[in-house]
């Protein structure tokens, strides 16, 4: 919405005031004359000019305060949480037009962010239910003596255990987003052992220049991972713990999506700027519909596609896409959907060492 200028506008308020008082005086004026020329007495000119003034300015008033009248009445509804009333005339010409607008615009900003409150709640308790169940589960059995605290149980323990770690690390990603606190530490580093550490950390087994396991928020072996860094010596500066957000999810989001025995692509490239980075996470999967593209990245988003390696698989909260493209933009970068023969490609852009975002 473009805020109004300094100058007076036809159909502003003081506009309408100002012709109100001209109106008034053209009138009562008007009436003196033929006062004058007809000899009529002076206190019946008065008495018409009044009431012909107060028809005007209550036809004005009226107009004026009809609609403030409604927009006490929606904004208290607001107040008491119903987000679903709008003032009517948005499209009126002057201020009160203005303030109409605003006042739909904050409701339907309200209701969105009530909207993601509630789907945060139902997908928290969704994510939190699974991994407590299983972990409750494991540990009944041993204190009731159904099974031994071996390795193999300890480890499906441990297993659910990480997951819960997994699910408070991107519940503090995102009060860190909305709160706006993050602030970039970036620097120089190359890209080759930076990613080939990204994956390492992803508990995934390391061989030439290919990497062959799951991704660390996936307990599939499958699918194997290729790194490709082109020139070797590859540069780049940007803040490496968001970059690893960037990186990790992608992956994550990749692996999810891979059919059995499929390949996913790690690719960097240099960017026209200096230390400026192009990389892509390429996946074999049955990638993302043309209409669905556009809202990959929103907050709670798990698309309509159905993972390939079977039912029951961690569907995740739907916030790893939007946390990456959180720390993308970030760094005044750009993260998108590209065009591909097969699967999805992740696109990521990141500027190198111009105009990053504190």
């Amino acid at each position: 919405m473009t805020a109004p200028g300094p100058g007076l506008r036809p159909f502003s308020i003081k506009a309408k005031l100002g012709t109100l008082v001209v109106v008034s005086v053209f009138i009562t004026t008007g009436l003196l004359m033929v006062a004058l020329r007809t000899r009529t007495e002076l206190r019946f000119i008065t008495v018409f000019s009044v009431i012909a003034t107060l028809l005007i300015t209550q036809f004005v008033a009226h107009g004026l305060t009809a609609p403030l009248d409604e927009m006490r009445a929606v904004a208290r509804s607001i107040s008491h949480g119903d987000y679903t009333r709008r003032v009517s005339g948005a499209d009126r010409r002057d201020e009160l037009g203005d303030l109409a607008q605003t006042i739909n615009l904050m409701a339907d900003d309200l209701a969105a962010v009530d909207r993601h409150r509630k789907e945060l709640v139902a997908n928290v308790s969704h994510e939190l239910r699974t991994p407590i169940a299983a972990l409750r589960a494991v540990l009944e059995n041993v204190v009731d003596g159904v099974s031994s605290p071996d390795p193999e149980t300890m480890r499906t323990a441990l297993k659910q255990t990480e997951r819960l770690g997994r699910l408070v690390e991107t519940l503090l990603d995102l009060s860190r987003l909305d709160n706006g606190v993050v602030t970039l530490k970036a620097r120089r580093f190359e890209v080759w052992p930076y990613l080939s550490g990204v994956l390492k950390e992803a508990n995934l087994a390391t061989g030439h220049r290919r990497l062959s396991s799951g991704s660390g928020n996936s307990t599939r072996k499958d699918v194997h991972l290729h790194l490709d860094v082109s020139p070797p010596e590859l540069t780049a500066h940007a803040d490496a713990e968001r970059l690893h957000q960037v990186v990790a999810n992608l992956i994550d989001n990749a692996v999810k999506h891979s059919p059995p025995h499929g390949r996913v692509t790690v690719r960097a490239r240099r960017g026209a700027q200096p230390e400026s980075l192009h990389l892509e996470v390429v996946d074999e999967g049955p990638g993302i519909p043309e209409s669905e593209r556009h809202r990959v990245f929103e907050r709670f988003n798990r698309g309509d596609v159905t993972s390939p390696h079977g039912p029951g698989s961690d569907g995740g909260t739907g916030l790893g896409l939007a946390i990456a493209r959180w720390a993308v933009d970030l760094h005044g970068g750009r993260i998108g959907v590209a065009e591909s023969v097969r699967g999805c490609r992740i696109r990521v852009t990141l500027p190198g060492i111009h105009q990053p975002r504190g």
